[in-house]
């Protein structure tokens, strides 16, 4: 048998299955269920996923949640754009909007402190990735998406946008500090 020959007279399913072919089919299969099994292990045990809220909003109202928060918690300004640097109590809701190439307000949470994070969009769809902590999510237009964060460290923490929101997307970082 040979590649040369016509297509109806070499079927693959027809042609005898060799020893070491086998093995290596034997041998996927077996990394495909191992893996199969450990898709619930990480999400129970290895907390791969974040458990969160999830409600719908527009983008008027969560505007105005966030804006109420940054009126009343506001402790400084930062940056050349003059971003609010808001510093809301312990155990409180702290609202982070996503907008065209921006994450506002700037957040300074407590160290040790649990605070419910509501994130939602503005306009088109974004990431929120909290670096170095390798902590991401998908932030959605009409969603307002709730999660609890307990900083364990102190210091100061980026915000990167890592769903691509076009052509200003790289500029699109936020700040969050941590402080004692």
């Amino acid at each position: 048998m040979s590649s040369l020959q016509p297509p109806a007279q070499r079927l693959w399913w027809k042609q005898p299955l060799d020893r070491l072919e086998g093995t290596w089919i034997v041998l996927a299969l077996i990394w495909c269920l191992f893996m199969f099994a450990m898709m619930p292990y990480w999400h129970i045990a290895g907390k791969q996923n974040i458990s969160n809220e999830a409600y719908r909003t527009t983008p008027e109202q969560y505007s105005a949640k966030a804006q109420a928060m940054v009126d009343k918690y506001t402790v400084r300004t930062l940056t050349d754009q003059q971003l609010p640097v808001v510093h809301p109590p312990a155990e409180s809701d702290v609202y982070l909007v996503a907008r065209l190439w921006q994450w506002w307000p700037l957040l300074e949470l407590e160290r040790g402190k649990s605070y419910r994070l509501h994130l939602s969009s503005l306009d088109w769809q974004h990431g929120f990735s909290l670096q170095p902590l390798n902590v991401n999510m998908q932030v959605i237009p009409g969603y307002e998406m709730v999660i609890t964060v307990t900083p364990d460290s102190s210091g100061e923490f980026t915000v990167v946008c890592n769903e691509y929101c076009g052509i200003g997307h790289h500029t699109m970082l936020g700040k969050i500090f941590v402080v004692d």
